[in-house]
């Protein structure tokens, strides 16, 4: 079978893990039992070892996807002259209370025939550990149980499964009004003793899971223009939310390519400090004060473990541990040939000084529109404000983790001014005890070495960093955090040159790599969806509203066909990169909020 486009899935998930279910029917990625375990299906990296669940009918036919109102059940209709099939994908969700650890971990399947009549072909290929380690399948009453050394699935079936070299088939016909179900559940240690048995019906888990989506999306507050993708993004950010700890992981995916074939590969499972302190305030923006809370709670544990110095690590586990370590698996083809695969991530070793300022925001937004945060975590925020005032001086590698070496990237400074800000002002409203005077003076100190040595008056624009006359399309976030104003001429030219130099039609790129902005890798990459966004909103700010609209409403057409978002948009409109990103939904409900506010204030001063 040949590869599909990383936009052609859809996903499920339980706040513990998730599955890509792709338009054909085939789950193609699922790591259990959690977001950042070994895979049990990871076809999407390698067709031949990956491993793969598939039901799909056993003759072609135009395929269709949605997710059922205001939840995350998928549902895939598959079309044919004498028939229409239906298969709906979803994993029951047992709870998202602080420390809740499911007693089950299910892919629940229902297969339908809703005209006429469909045969169809199940398969289900697991394999385990990236591939790498062997498994038995064996026939039981119920279904198939596939064992592996550290992981077992059992596969419940209500009709006789056929196993041939640890691989299940099964062909079977259902006509209109007919339906079947079938589970898909995982076991670590001290399995039951029957690993067939379901909790409950498919239908009374399909009424469950979906009751749950449609409770907790009801609690958003947004009912401005374009709801239903701000609403399919914040559905989409809880999944990405690891309901034991709070965490929220950048992406579910490792080793999606930024260039089909090139070697920009990374592994997304886990938590950066500065993707999810963004997600927080996009979480905020919506309502979902719990889900703020839950993240507050997580950087509270992580500020109680500093490093020596005082500064936090760049990106956790999902349960908080540090150990990441980058490991490529050779064995593995990658999408489409794109390699190497990697597991782990390097960048947990980098210095990131912009983190510090993104983190002190969310909690300065968070004490004023969630709830005060506790004297002990200010006690440990001052230890990281005192990092601040020692490092910001230091090159680093700056907010796009490059690997060629460190520079003085003048968003990096612009964020620890920032930090140092948000400080400052929770020390003022909270009349919390600090170095103010310490404070104010770094503060002050950033800001001026960025308009002297961050603007570069021959381009026209702030660059990239000190040596370098390329832009980066990171500085866009100047205005929309308070730095400079967004009507200041600097900042007007910024934006312009931006949409000069790095955007491709209404698509904006990180940076120019190779033009003044080389990054240490090989390869190219698409346009870089998060900064589109950005561009968006910093338009916006500065009044330009019908560029901001116009570009915004062309960026909701690159999304998939379930208004799910990539890292990344390549010169032919598909997907690319680890998908989805929460980096990229949270910059498209930033956008729609605060461009929706702005276009009600404008229509607002025209009518009277």
């Amino acid at each position: 079978m040949a590869y599909k486009g990383i936009g052609d899935y859809g996903i499920i998930g339980d706040l513990h893990t998730v599955a890509l279910v792709g338009i054909d029917g085939s789950i193609d990625w699922c790591c259990l039992p959690h977001f950042d375990s070994p895979s049990i299906f990871a076809a999407i990296l390698d067709q031949k070892q990956g491993g793969y669940f598939k039901i799909s009918p056993m003759r072609p036919g135009n395929q269709r996807q949605m997710y059922l109102p205001e939840t995350n059940i998928l549902l895939t209709r598959f079309f044919q002259e004498d028939g229409v099939g239906e298969v709906t994908d979803f994993m029951p969700v047992e709870s998202d209370a602080p420390g809740s650890l499911p007693q089950r971990h299910q892919i629940i399947r229902m297969v339908s025939v809703v005209r006429g009549q469909v045969q169809f072909s199940l398969e289900c290929a697991p394999s385990f550990h990236y591939g790498q380690d062997a498994h038995t399948a064996t026939v039981r009453e119920g279904g198939v149980i596939f064992s592996s050394p550290k992981l077992t699935l059992g596969l419940a079936s209500p009709i006789p499964l056929h196993v041939r070299e640890g691989r299940v088939h099964k062909k079977f016909t259902l006509s209109a009004g007919q339906s079947l179900t079938f589970y898909l559940e995982s076991f670590e240690s001290n399995p039951p003793e029957d690993l067939l048995a379901t909790p409950e019906s498919g239908e009374m888990s399909f009424r469950n899971t979906s009751a749950f989506w449609q409770s907790w999306l009801a609690q958003c507050q947004y009912s401005g223009r374009w709801r239903e993708m701000v609403h399919r993004s914040a559905l989409t950010l809880k999944l990405l939310t690891y309901a034991p700890t709070g965490a929220i992981i950048a992406a579910p995916t490792t080793s999606l390519p930024e260039f089909i074939g090139g070697p920009r590969n990374w592994d997304y499972r886990y938590t950066w400090m500065r993707d999810a302190s963004f997600t927080v305030y996009g979480l905020l923006r919506l309502g979902f004060t719990m889900e703020a809370g839950r993240f507050m709670d997580w950087l509270n544990a992580r500020c109680h473990n500093l490093n020596p110095d005082g500064s936090l690590q760049l990106v956790y586990g999902i349960d908080g541990r540090r150990e990441l370590k980058e490991m490529e698996l050779p064995h593995l083809d990658g999408y489409c040939g794109s390699r190497p695969v990697r597991i782990g991530n390097a960048a947990s070793e980098q210095l990131q000084l912009d983190m510090y300022g993104t983190l002190m925001d969310a909690v300065y937004l968070y004490d004023k529109h969630g709830a005060s945060i506790s004297y002990d975590l200010w006690v440990n925020l001052c230890r990281l404000l005192d990092y601040v005032c020692h490092n910001w001086e230091q090159p680093d590698e700056g907010i796009w983790e490059v690997r060629g070496g460190r520079h003085h990237f003048v968003y990096s400074k612009v964020m620890c001014w920032v930090a140092l800000d948000r400080g400052i002002r929770l020390a003022d409203q909270r009349g919390f005890p600090g170095d103010r005077t310490r404070w104010m003076a770094e503060r002050d100190s950033i800001y001026i070495e960025v308009m002297e040595r961050g603007w570069n008056q021959k381009v026209g624009a702030f660059v990239q960093h000190y040596d370098t006359e390329a832009l980066d399309a990171a500085n866009l976030i100047m205005s929309l955090v308070g730095f400079v104003s967004p009507t200041d001429p600097k900042m007007v030219s910024t934006v312009n040159q931006t949409l000069e130099q790095l955007t491709m039609g209404s698509l904006v790129y990180r940076y120019r790599i190779g033009e003044g902005a080389p990054d240490g890798l090989e390869g190219d990459e698409g346009t870089f969806s998060m900064c589109t966004f950005w561009l968006v909103e910093a338009l916006t700010k500065s009044g330009r509203l019908t560029e901001a609209r116009l570009i915004f409403e062309k960026m909701l057409s690159y999304a998939n066909h379930l208004r799910l978002y990539a890292e990344e948009v390549s010169h032919t409109g598909e997907q690319l990169g680890n998908f989805p990103q929460a980096f990229t939904h949270f910059g498209l409900i930033s956008a729609a909020s605060n461009l929706d506010h702005a276009l009600n204030i404008k229509n607002s001063n025209a009518i009277r």
